[in-house]
């Protein structure tokens, strides 16, 4: 079969595009042909050598979406010529964690593409318990672009911050694919709804998602936006996956008794914290990471009946996976970046989504 895969960590050029191996199933697993492939800034941490296999070559990739075209002896929930989406995390169902049904939180907690191969790939071996259904009406564009962001997204909104219409919530880095969802779990959930990106463009995507209030990061301060336009009170939630750069303002822009809450830090995983306004507020910080399979099942029913719009950027061949990196590296568009293997992938059929 044809697959994404890396030799060696590094820059976009250690990625290739060649023959590798086919799949062999376990009896819990069911063969998958790959019809799409959603990217993520994770799959760039990954190849740059963030903790991760140490086995090479390595396929990447933890969200896609196809056709089951076998299962094993042991498969109950899906049989050949199902179409499913993959659920990337993966736990061990037996720590403390797993037996109260948190499996987020398992010890021996991992990821699809991040810890073991992915899924980038004509061809897949993924456990049952990894898979989802995905409704006829679905394209697999949009089935392989939703599972990991809208799930991480949910689980910080919902479960975390537990948001509701009473709250001002700020969504800081609204383009990205953890982004663009979160802002519209928010809305959803009735809250007003502060969002920030780097261009007018992006913040027009931002408003027709839904947000009240656009703040260009590259011309003001958004903590002194928030500010002002709160009369200082602050905001009760600050969902922040970028780190570094923009901690300290997250918890200048939270109201007091406020929520910030986070699953990443794009820009660096170590900024300075000014505790004395972490206790004067008496904020809570909150961390989330993916979610429950329950948590999967309650966002995708959104994705799929079309409450939540998984936003695509741009829809490229998997021999140009690179450029589909390069792409979230440098910020460009708004949304998620989805591949197709070459075999399948038909110049023109993915006009809608402009790269």
């Amino acid at each position: 079969m044809k697959a994404v895969y890396y030799e060696e960590h590094g820059d976009t050029d250690v990625l290739e595009y060649g023959d590798q191996p086919e799949p062999e199933i376990e009896r819990d697993e069911c063969l998958v042909e790959v019809k799409a492939g959603g990217l993520n800034h994770l799959d760039v941490w990954t190849r740059r050598g963030m903790p991760s296999p140490g086995e090479f070559p390595h396929i990447p990739g933890s969200d896609a979406a196809g056709v089951v075209t076998e299962v094993g002896d042991g498969v109950s929930r899906f049989e050949a010529g199902d179409r499913v989406a993959v659920a990337p995390g993966t736990s061990c169902g037996e720590c403390e964690f797993c037996r109260d049904g948190d499996y987020s939180l398992c010890e021996n907690y991992g990821l699809i593409g991040e810890h073991m191969g992915g899924v980038h790939s004509e061809l897949a071996a993924v456990p049952e318990d990894n898979l989802v259904h995905v409704p006829e009406h679905v394209d697999f564009v949009t089935a392989a672009s939703a599972p990991l962001v809208f799930q991480t997204a949910w689980r910080m909104l919902v479960t975390r911050a537990e948001v509701d219409q009473s709250d001002k919530v700020l969504v800081l880095g609204a383009s990205g694919g953890v982004g663009h969802a979160a802002l519209q779990v928010a809305v959803n959930a009735g809250a007003e709804v502060w969002a920030t990106a780097s261009s007018e463009e992006k913040l027009d995507y931002a408003a027709e998602l839904g947000a009240d209030h656009l703040i260009d990061y590259e011309e003001e301060d958004f903590a002194d936006v928030i500010y002002e336009d709160t009369d200082g009170r602050g905001v009760d939630v600050v969902v922040d996956h970028i780190g570094e750069a923009t901690w300290d303002g997250s918890i200048k822009a939270a109201a007091k008794g406020g929520r910030i809450v986070t699953c990443g830090a794009t820009s660096g995983p170590m900024p300075e914290t000014n505790l004395s306004r972490v206790f004067w507020k008496q904020l809570d910080i909150l961390g989330s990471t993916m979610g429950t399979p329950g948590e999967m099942d309650d966002v995708l029913a959104k994705v799929w009946d079309g409450t939540f719009e998984s936003r695509i950027r741009a829809v490229l061949p998997m021999s140009e996976t690179a450029r589909a990196h390069e792409m979230l590296q440098n910020r460009e568009g708004f949304g998620s970046v989805v591949v197709v293997p070459d075999s399948v992938y038909e110049e023109g059929e993915y006009a809608e989504y402009a790269e």
